[in-house]
């Protein structure tokens, strides 16, 4: 997994990173571990385990992309904008995929500053 640095950020708002390790980024902040036998979810929140006993696709689910944004604390909500200056999508960029993306990175950033 790389790192949760400024620059893999960037790589997942521009859409270089894959949809797979961007996930995985997350499962792994949430608690997901992925062994021989499946996905040991014991480390996981029991709201997200209640929901989601297996690690759920972001870039696909919108319940589960949902569920990250209410997880994000509110003093963390802006720190797209304060800590990577993100601006935000053009209109024509406006897609879900994207905006997911952009909650993940959102998530990400809080699960950083823990």
């Amino acid at each position: 997994m790389p790192p949760i640095t400024d620059e893999t950020l960037w790589a997942i708002l521009n859409d270089e990173l894959d949809d797979d390790t961007v996930n995985r980024l997350v499962w792994q902040g949430l608690g997901y571990r992925e062994t021989s036998d499946g996905w040991d979810n014991s480390a996981v929140e029991a709201l997200w385990v209640e929901k989601f006993p297996q690690p759920p696709n972001f870039i696909e689910s919108r319940p589960a992309t949902v569920q990250l944004t209410r997880s994000i604390p509110k003093a963390d909500k802006q720190l797209l904008k304060e800590e990577l200056g993100f601006k935000g999508y053009t209109v024509d960029q406006l897609i879900p995929r994207l905006t997911r993306r952009a909650t993940m990175v959102s998530w990400l950033l809080s699960y950083r500053r823990r």
